[in-house]
């Protein structure tokens, strides 16, 4: 049975989210984008611990719950994202956490534990003044089942590896609860071959999920996992991961890295964006206003990584990069994604294909192009074998997609070089 999981996602009680974040919104959205599998997100809120516990269902024998429809039924995990705020060696942390539990009543004994640590209601995503260890005590102490792992782990703020106020190995920000750490998330803004560099992390799974503070299927499931089993419960998702059993654990679909909002290092206000080398010639500074420069995860993995790029350990679970289609659509049209156009067009599509995931993975080209129109079509494939070109996000910029024209041959560049459009001289 084939799963495709979005473990992080967020409620409308999150700061910056869509008030349509409420379940009935996600479970819509999540089966047209072909997610059959999500987290709930903000247990830790009350109000929307409330929600969960007035419409969710739980599946019997699965440690999962559902809205109790059958027909293409979605089901939910019980998660939350928090963050902790301590110090270490004389410098504030702020680091972010995925937790999962089998259950709403062992939410609740977590939200009883954290709720001396902070204030629960303030946000979906809570800040907590505990460090990373204790929370895993904490959490573990209160059912071995729980599971904790760190959020998008590379973002420059709030994040284990972050260049602002994070940490240069795993072990540092965990300590003694190391041990109960097996998996990562890596964020928009990086990708599996990006996290590859780094040997000592070679032990951990990594995990992709989509952060969403937006149900729609451009943001929902932009990031995945996907799973092989031949039951979709709790114990096997998390044992999936655990183990790093690619027998279960198929893959991750990931958003091309750069695409994220963090990827090389810039300065939006002075619409600056460096690569890791050119960062390095100008020291870190912006060329424009002379502050510092926000430095972007393709840096960070650099400063910290003791191999070259290309090395893949033995054992890794394997990726997949895609776009969301809504996305493809609106680049190739030159559209806004939520554009009456893009979404005329989209829905066109999920009508004739069932869902995004199918058209993005499974349909073949020739059946594309007798619904829509060959350039949107050849833009489809070419996001499939990952033969695109995306100019770097940066500093909280999306990067920018573009394709090849359709009489153009695909590049077999690697996409380092792809994206690398030198604009250092200009500002010298």
């Amino acid at each position: 049975m084939r799963i495709i999981a979005d473990l992080h996602i967020h409620s409308k009680y999150s700061r910056a989210t869509s008030q349509r974040m409420d379940i009935q919104s996600i479970a819509h959205y999540s089966q047209i984008k072909g997610l059959n599998l999500l987290g709930t997100g903000d247990f830790t809120h009350p109000f929307w611990m409330q929600n969960l516990k007035n419409v969710l269902i739980e599946v019997p024998n699965k440690n999962l719950y559902s809205l109790g429809e059958h027909k293409n039924q979605v089901f939910f995990m019980i998660t939350t994202e928090v963050c902790t705020i301590f110090e270490f060696q004389k410098k504030i942390r702020k680091i972010h956490h995925v937790i999962f539990t089998p259950n709403l009543e062992l939410a609740e004994q977590i939200n009883d534990a954290l709720r001396t640590r902070g204030t629960l209601k303030s946000d979906g995503r809570p800040t907590l003044t505990m460090s990373a260890p204790e929370l895993v005590e904490e959490v573990i102490s209160i059912s071995k089942a729980n599971t904790i792992i760190p959020a998008h782990i590379w973002t420059p703020w709030y994040s284990l590896f972050g260049s602002k106020n994070g940490f240069n190995n795993l072990s540092d920000c965990y300590q003694d609860m190391t041990q109960h750490i097996f998996a990562l998330e890596t964020g928009l803004s990086s990708d599996p071959p990006m996290n590859w560099r780094l040997s000592t992390l070679d032990k951990y799974t990594l995990i992709s999920n989509s952060d969403s503070h937006s149900p729609y299927p451009y943001r929902l499931g932009r990031e995945a996992n996907v799973f092989e089993v031949e039951e979709v419960t709790y114990e096997n998702i998390i044992d999936a991961i655990s183990s790093k059993n690619s027998t279960h654990f198929k893959y991750t679909i990931e958003t091309n890295p750069a695409y994220g909002r963090y990827h090389w290092t810039g300065h939006r206000n002075c619409n600056i964006s460096v690569s890791p080398k050119e960062s390095k010639e100008l020291f870190g500074q912006c060329p424009i206003c002379h502050k510092p420069l926000t430095k972007g995860v393709d840096e960070r993995v650099n400063e910290l990584a003791d191999r070259l790029p290309g090395f893949q350990p033995k054992e890794a679970i394997n990726y997949f990069h895609l776009i969301p289609l809504q996305e493809i659509i609106g680049a190739v049209l030159g559209k806004n994604s939520s554009s009456a156009i893009v979404w005329n067009i989209y829905n066109s599509l999920i009508s004739q294909f069932g869902n995004e995931f199918s058209i993005l993975l499974d349909i073949p080209q020739e059946e594309l192009e007798k619904s829509i129109e060959p350039r949107i079509a050849s833009a489809i494939i070419q996001v499939r074998r990952n033969h695109i070109n995306v100019v770097p996000g940066y500093d909280g910029v999306y990067g920018q997609l573009t394709f090849y024209p359709d009489n153009e041959q695909f590049s077999n560049k690697n996409e380092e070089n792809d994206c690398e459009q030198t604009n250092l001289d200009r500002y010298l």
